[in-house]
């Protein structure tokens, strides 16, 4: 994890957080307010709020947002999502102060790769180039040639000559769906997501024989059992696109279940039930993405806290993967 204004961040977390709120405020027109008279940006991932997702300017996957946060003229990039996400928004925009709403919306994949146990396993593979998946720390950014995403992950490798031998990190579940699809044999972090290693195939099998008209959709960073039994598989957004355009109107979706408050407002005529985890939960929530709120979205506008505050050789480490990802991105019109 990049480096963090101590000093800012105990002061958000000791007060901000427990701060009341006037219960008449209208967040929404407070949020409008503070955006136009501070020329920030809110970008949003698909797993957060509903609430948040539509007050956001722009609301997106992981390559999305990167994509635009390197375009944006803003002052302020207001990050809701998790925290690697506003330090990638950092890294491309080194002059821009980049907020998160709370600093402990961190993500169980990142954390699965230390930077320094990386660096060991890296050296155990003399002559690999390293693609990293962009749910990783600005750290192991830094050791990575590489960045993708699960949009791009299959024309990122494949750019590749066919006898380079790769290191994907840190999800092995995207890395083994990768090797499926493009006949590789890359070398693989030990890596997963909380989020999309839950699901129970069982429950899952069980919902599609009580719903056999409904189509079976997952990203790709679930398990391959469970992607063995998907009609499609895809990044979120392109989970979501295929939900637009299928004539299907019935779906169950394995993954975070923040996308299908979209997927409702795009298809409001279709059903969309998320695919059930092997807990006692309803359903599916990543409880990093969802630390945030639109109280904590008003009050880190207000008071431009907690402010992501990054090393400078490190950012440039960091930065030179992710550029070259959105270099061959734009090559294959993604």
């Amino acid at each position: 994890m990049a480096d963090i204004n101590i000093a800012k961040s105990q002061i958000f977390d000791v007060g901000f957080l427990d701060m009341d709120i006037d219960p008449i405020i209208d967040l929404f027109a407070e949020i409008e307010k503070l955006k136009k008279e501070k020329n920030a940006i809110i970008l949003a991932h698909y797993y957060q709020e509903p609430d948040i997702q539509d007050v956001a300017d722009y609301i997106g996957d992981s390559l999305g947002l990167a994509q635009k946060a390197e375009r944006t003229d803003a002052d302020i990039i207001v990050f809701a999502g998790v925290h690697f996400m506003a330090e990638t928004a950092k890294i491309l925009n080194p002059g821009k102060k980049v907020l998160l709403p709370d600093l402990k919306a961190g993500c169980s994949l990142s954390d699965s790769a230390p930077s320094g146990l990386f660096k060991l396993f890296k050296e155990k593979y003399p002559g690999h180039k390293v693609i990293s998946y962009i749910n990783c720390s600005a750290g192991i950014k830094a050791l990575s040639d590489i960045i993708c995403t699960s949009s791009n992950a299959h024309k990122i490798v494949e750019s590749l000559p066919g006898d380079q031998p790769i290191i994907f990190a840190p999800d092995k579940n995207l890395g083994a769906y990768i090797n499926k699809k493009t006949g590789r044999n890359m070398v693989l972090w030990n890596g997963a997501c909380m989020v999309h290693e839950i699901f129970s195939l069982e429950k899952i099998m069980k919902l599609k024989k009580r719903n056999p008209e409904a189509k079976f959709i997952a990203h790709p960073e679930c398990e391959d059992i469970v992607l063995a039994e998907a009609d499609y598989i895809g990044s979120t957004t392109g989970l979501l696109n295929f939900t637009k355009s299928n004539v299907a109107t019935e779906f169950i979706v394995a993954t975070e279940t923040g996308i299908l408050h979209q997927m409702q407002k795009n298809s409001p005529d279709k059903v969309f039930i998320p695919a059930p985890p092997n807990n006692s939960c309803a359903c599916n929530d990543c409880p990093h993405m969802k630390l945030n709120t639109l109280e904590k979205l008003y009050l880190c506008m207000k008071y431009e806290l907690p402010e992501i505050i990054m090393d400078e050789e490190l950012r440039l480490a960091a930065k030179r993967p992710i550029d070259l990802m959105l270099k061959i991105s734009a090559q294959y019109g993604l």
